[in-house]
């Protein structure tokens, strides 16, 4: 992607490296204070467009910063999952390009917001992680601690929840859906062109290839 590689000359000297840690360091300290106080501080940092425009402008960024579940088991596995997804990503693209994606999807999910009223990072966070499957298809975890799976069929299952969304979501989870794809596009989508490009390229060769042996 030339355009991010002159942003990365220019600019890739203010990037934030192990960004993931401070994203999910900020994340369970959310969750540690919402459940010392009984449940108070989440609804506060939710994000709602009413409650913006009438002044209560952090809504705009915190919501970004919400732990991702109640449980506190499951709080720490996926806190934990976020930081391998993040330095995996940070690992293959340096610090800076992956700054910019979770930009981008950060701004895609806050204008989602704005233009239906209500936004989540769940969406966000889900196109982090079909970004570090398609680079690292074969990375195996533990589901439940216990199953080994490739991140690859994990990732099936995660476009199929997103296509269940866009059908049954409502227009705000909708419109997050989209955005986030549009994140994965906008990354990946030159080479899948590329990729595809080079299949119709092939097969067009091997039909030519059919169609003059028949001829002889």
């Amino acid at each position: 992607m030339d355009w991010i590689d002159r942003l990365d000359r220019r600019f890739g000297r203010h990037a934030i490296p192990h960004l993931m840690y401070f994203i999910t360091g900020i994340m369970l300290a959310i969750y540690v204070a919402d459940l010392v106080l009984g449940g108070q501080i989440i609804p506060m940092l939710t994000f709602s467009r009413s409650l913006i425009l009438q002044g209560e402008v952090w809504r705009v960024v915190t919501f970004l910063f919400l732990p991702p579940n109640s449980s506190p088991i499951w709080i720490l596995f996926s806190l934990y999952f976020y930081c391998i997804i993040g330095n995996g990503l940070e690992g293959a693209w340096g610090s800076f390009r992956f700054n910019v994606f979770y930009l981008v999807g950060a701004l895609a999910a806050i204008l989602s917001g704005f233009l239906t009223g209500a936004s989540v990072n769940e969406y966000l966070n889900l196109s982090l992680f079909l970004a570090f499957a398609a680079l690292y298809p074969e990375h195996q975890v533990l589901l439940f601690f216990v199953l080994p799976i490739k991140i690859k069929w994990l990732a099936l299952l995660d476009l199929v929840y997103f296509a269940l969304a866009l059908v049954l979501g409502s227009w705000s989870v909708r419109a997050a859906v989209l955005l986030a794809l549009v994140n994965i596009l906008l990354f990946f989508g030159g080479p899948l062109v590329r990729n595809l490009k080079q299949q119709a390229g092939y097969w067009k060769t091997r039909q030519n290839f059919r169609r003059n042996n028949r001829r002889w």
